[in-house]
């Protein structure tokens, strides 16, 4: 492939692939991928994967999702002030560019390597392509390290943190609002739990020498059927992020105690991964980087991996904060710099 990995970003950005309708990309990859005589290929849904099997004693992942967030006003794919603009330029086509060009290019790198290419990340974790590969094929799941390319401003980020969603949910008896003694305002009873959630100061843990700060906040808030009504039920949505070194046990006991006794219902949960970051191949990754590591607040499927016995990180261009953005961009040397970084770590 002789197309820069700047123009194939670009490329990547102009074919439209909100989560559930990825389709036309995974073509595009799949196509890409079968006309490298060296590669494995194989596809399970929208999820394409390819390898190398050279025999080697070290095997990485090299992973990174297909799918956007939907465009909203981010405005169309250009390039401007050094800048790589619009819907996926920083999650995660710049990563997924340089994936393709590196798999086509490296037909004998110093460690086998799985590239793998997946749909439906922006969503909720049951319709994730990566689960749905692992479940279909696990044997492509054997490896000593995984990389996946989540935006990290270059440099590498070690683990995440893990995510909870709990509804607290309040019930009270329906009246007529012009005669609310007759009534339980069960709105009224959400003030307690968001008076906690307003004055709470959330932890900083250390982990294996990294520092991942929690957060906790409301996210939703439902309730009432009517302008004249006494609502007679509704819903508090919180969202924990927490860090590694707690399980999804641990963070469900943090909140039950935080809440006392509400009715408190786990939505959604997802563990974190510790950084991974004693494993030599990865080692070499930081190095290679040249840039200081640092941890993962938000949650990716290096958790995914890490539940399977991978150690993972996350190493892609751009600034996570940027992600999903309606100025989402990134530097054209940033994407540059992590594509020499990953070429020269799989070569040298």
């Amino acid at each position: 492939m002789s197309v820069g990995v700047v123009a194939l970003a670009q490329e990547l950005m102009e074919i439209s692939s909100v989560s559930g309708d990825e389709q036309h990309l995974a073509d595009r990859i799949e196509a890409t991928l079968h006309s490298a005589p060296h590669l494995e290929v194989i596809r399970h849904g929208n999820t394409v994967a390819a390898r190398t099997s050279r025999g080697l004693d070290t095997r990485v992942i090299v992973a990174g999702h297909i799918d956007t967030v939907p465009h909203g006003g981010v405005g169309p794919v250009r390039i401007a002030d050094g800048r790589l603009h619009g819907r996926g330029s920083v999650d995660m086509k710049s990563a997924v560019a340089s994936h393709l060009i590196l798999a086509l290019l490296l037909d004998s790198p110093r460690v086998d390597v799985t590239w793998m290419f997946y749909d439906q990340e922006e969503v909720e974790a049951e319709r994730n392509g990566l689960g749905h590969f692992h479940t279909a094929h696990p044997e492509w799941f054997v490896a000593d390290a995984a990389v996946l390319g989540e935006p990290s401003l270059g440099g590498v980020e070690g683990g995440c943190n893990g995510t909870m969603r709990v509804e607290i949910r309040s019930h009270g008896v329906a009246a007529h609002s012009a005669r609310p003694w007759r009534g339980d305002n069960a709105i009224h009873h959400l003030a307690a739990p968001l008076q906690l959630l307003a004055g709470f100061e959330p932890e900083t843990r250390v982990v294996d020498g990294l520092a991942y700060r929690e957060s906790l906040n409301a996210v939703k808030v439902h309730g009432g059927i009517a302008g004249n009504v006494i609502p007679d039920s509704a819903t508090l949505t919180v969202n924990y992020r927490f860090a590694p070194d707690r399980s999804v046990n641990d963070a469900e006991a943090v909140l039950r105690e935080l809440f006392g006794g509400v009715e408190l219902v786990v939505v959604d949960q997802s563990p974190g991964a510790r950084p991974g970051l004693d494993i030599p191949i990865v080692g070499e990754l930081v190095t290679a980087s040249g840039r200081e590591v640092g941890p993962k607040y938000g949650w990716t499927d290096v958790a995914r991996f890490s539940a399977l016995g991978i150690p993972a990180v996350n190493f892609g261009p751009g600034d996570g904060g940027l992600a999903h953005s309606d100025d989402e961009s990134v530097e054209i040397s940033e994407i540059e710099h992590t594509h020499q970084v990953l070429h020269n770590w799989l070569t040298e």
